[in-house]
């Protein structure tokens, strides 16, 4: 029974199945049979349960569900929030949501143009001057070169809409406590109102208590599990509860986050100033204002606050249709503050992800808190792998890229003369001095003039070409611009350029690049995405046409090659003899193993008819399919010099689309022998 390596020492098993890899993280190779044996066929046992209904946890739902894994879902509030929250979703999560029965396009067609969103802009005020401006989308982002599917703009609250929606026609229900009294919880249902209050782990089973609200008193429900992900946000309740702490840069920013409806604003912006980010700097106030969809006049504004000067319970919604007045530049009459709410960025990283013999497993914000950009993708992509395995090294590189970000978001202030470290430090210095005589409310006034003199330097007086301070200060962020220095959306080499540096894949002798603890650091700055087939790294991204009986004129991406239904590998060949012999070997061996493999038959552009070689040459082996190049222009690479690699050579790709494996060159000796090596090492078998 297989066993797939991840990568870290931090985790022993996965899925109730042990190894010993040099304390490699591992997880056991997920098959549906599997998780209905030994212990698991208990019926009133859940094999997983998650707790958690925001993205990350229902992705997780779709996923397993799909490849036959029983599940449910455990939500502490009463109804889905409808704040946006996250926005925006990178390629690599939206090349996942294409594996979900059309979710990407579904979001595709929902989401605002992408004229309306692909600047960050920097002003005054909204309807005041503008400081600068930044387009994060590329030519290049557009033509689908690098990934089958371009990035997108859609508020969480929406995407959560729609991954109910496929939930519910995979047989999902939505309930309470009704119904729950004198029964288990079974699959395929998401209990609303339940927290988690505590977690009690035997050798077979966890045991979770839940309460809940019922004719005003609080009831407990004990159910029973096999497996028990975190997926409830950076405030894991079940982090909490078994005791996993955080580690990093805690409290970076204390924000207020409100979110509100102008039909006004919104279509003034669309006409004059269409963004996705407004950074508004003037003497009465600052914020980072979201404009999460402008045809609906759907906006979020982020404010910084510095307690316990201020309160949060002063930000009424009064004050905040004030403080937004002030950022727009002229009152509003339609403006309907929806919520208001408190948040404290950090950029931290869970100590560990797995608890309880390895049983309970984070994911999401509740093994990573990251600053605003980066943290539901990072999650997204944590469901996909933890339908196979669970991917902990990502979280590790994604923090250091998103603190970098954050950065890079300051950039712009400090030029302006707004440095927000000094904000924060003459916050503390009150805090540590006069903050323990003064009361209250003269502490607040004392932080407030101060902050007021430091948003003096951004009047028209002082912020303006005429005035030799101001216009040098003008030509820092201008230059700031130019160097692409400030805030970015887009991470493409980060993003679909990751690569695994151990774990469930074999590297290659004498691999010089492969560098097993020392990836690449982030820099910050966007980077374009250069395909690569070094085992670690996502599948490149290329149309193929596929060849049956049935179709010769399907177009799809090699992306589409991996099975989506399926715990499948894939083995990409060229039609040669050597290959042939590569395939036979690998099925040979994956059925000896029992495990699922693929064979594609990769046959070069401009191939019209195809004989019927493959077939003779796999028989008695049915599971191949046959595809040809489809090539953008006559000078573009083929295959494999887009992998940088030879015909002679071959590409064994996972489940979650990274390659475990490859070839440079014909095999030669007893291939089978190697190749049970390889799916040994892969799998963790043996060892």
């Amino acid at each position: 029974m297989g066993v797939l390596g991840i990568t870290r020492r931090r985790f022993d098993t996965f899925f109730h199945i042990k190894t010993r890899i040099r304390r490699k993280v591992s997880c056991d190779y997920i098959q549906k049979r599997e998780l209905s044996s030994n212990y698991l066929k208990n019926d009133s046992i859940l094999p997983v349960l998650i707790v958690g209904a925001g993205p990350v946890g229902l992705v997780l739902s779709v996923l397993l569900t799909k490849l036959g894994v029983k599940c449910a879902v455990l939500e502490k509030s009463m109804t889905f929030s409808k704040h946006p929250q996250a926005h925006f979703i990178n390629n690599r999560s939206m090349e996942v949501f294409r594996k979900l029965d059309g979710l990407a396009e579904e979001i595709q067609r929902f989401q605002p143009p992408v004229e309306l969103w692909r600047k960050f802009i920097y002003c005054t005020s909204l309807t005041g001057s503008t400081i600068g401006s930044v387009d994060h989308m590329q030519t290049e982002d557009f033509d689908k070169i690098v990934s089958p599917v371009s990035v997108a703009h859609f508020s969480q609250y929406k995407l959560n809409g729609l991954l109910l929606k496929q939930l519910e026609t995979i047989g999902f229900t939505i309930r309470n406590h009704e119904g729950l009294d004198h029964r288990p919880l079974g699959e395929r249902e998401i209990l609303m109102g339940h927290n988690c209050i505590s977690v009690d782990a035997t050798d077979n089973v966890i045991n979770v208590t839940t309460s809940f609200v019922k004719e005003g008193k609080h009831i407990k429900k004990q159910i029973p599990c096999s497996f028990l992900v975190g997926a409830d946000g950076a405030g894991s309740t079940l982090r909490n509860l078994v005791g996993i702490e955080m580690r990093g840069e805690k409290d970076l920013q204390k924000l207020v986050s409100v979110h509100f409806l102008s039909q006004e604003l919104g279509q003034y912006l669309m006409y004059e100033k269409p963004g996705m980010l407004f950074f508004i700097f003037n003497p009465e106030a600052i914020g980072v204002l979201v404009a999460h969809d402008l045809k609906q006049g759907e906006f979020v504004l982020q404010i910084p606050f510095y307690p316990p000067q201020h309160n949060f319970e002063d930000f009424t919604s009064e004050t905040c249709k004030r403080l937004i007045f002030k950022l727009v530049g002229r009152e509003l009459a339609d403006v309907n503050v929806v919520d208001i709410k408190p948040w404290v960025m950090h950029a931290e990283v869970a100590e560990k992800y797995l608890a309880c013999e390895d049983r309970i497993i984070l994911a999401g914000d509740a093994a990573h808190r990251f600053p605003p950009a980066g943290g539901m993708n990072t999650g997204i992509q944590d469901a996909h792998n933890l339908a196979w395995k669970l991917a902990a090294i990502i979280a590790l590189f994604n923090t250091s890229l998103s603190i970098q970000n954050f950065q890079a978001a300051m950039a712009v202030p400090t030029a302006l003369g707004l440095d927000p470290t000094i904000a924060n430090s003459v916050h503390q210095a009150i805090n540590s001095s006069v903050g323990t005589i003064l009361p209250p409310g003269l502490q607040k006034t004392l932080l407030d003039g101060i902050f007021s003199l430091g948003r003096a330097q951004l009047s028209d007086f002082v912020l303006n070409e005429d005035n030799p301070l101001g216009s040098s200060r003008l030509a820092k962020v201008r230059r700031i611009f130019e160097e692409g220095k400030s805030l970015q959306l887009q991470f493409p080499a980060e993003d679909l350029g990751f690569r695994y540096r151990e774990g469930a894949l074999l590297p290659e002798p004498n691999d010089e690049g492969f560098v097993p603890n020392k990836p690449e650091p982030p820099t910050g700055r966007r980077q374009e995405y250069i395909p690569s087939a070094d085992p670690g790294s996502r599948l490149p991204h290329m149309n193929v046409r596929v060849l049956s009986e049935v179709t010769r004129e399907a177009t799809i991406s090699t992306l589409d090659l991996i099975s989506r239904d399926e715990v499948e590998f894939l083995l990409i060949i060229a039609p040669v003899d050597s290959s042939y012999r590569l395939a036979h070997a690998v099925l040979n061996v994956a059925n000896e193993l029992n495990i699922l493999v693929k064979v594609c038959v990769m046959w070069p552009d401009g191939l019209v008819n195809v004989d019927a070689r493959s077939k003779e040459s796999l028989a008695p082996w049915e599971n191949y399919i046959d595809v040809v190049e489809v090539r953008r222009e006559s000078s573009s690479s083929s295959w494999w010099g887009l992998c940088k690699m030879t015909h002679m050579g071959a590409i064994l790709v996972r489940p979650d689309d990274h390659i475990a494996w490859r070839v440079k060159s014909a095999m030669v000796g007893d291939i089978q022998l190697e190749m049970k090596r390889v799916f040994s090492a892969i799998l963790g078998i043996g060892s």
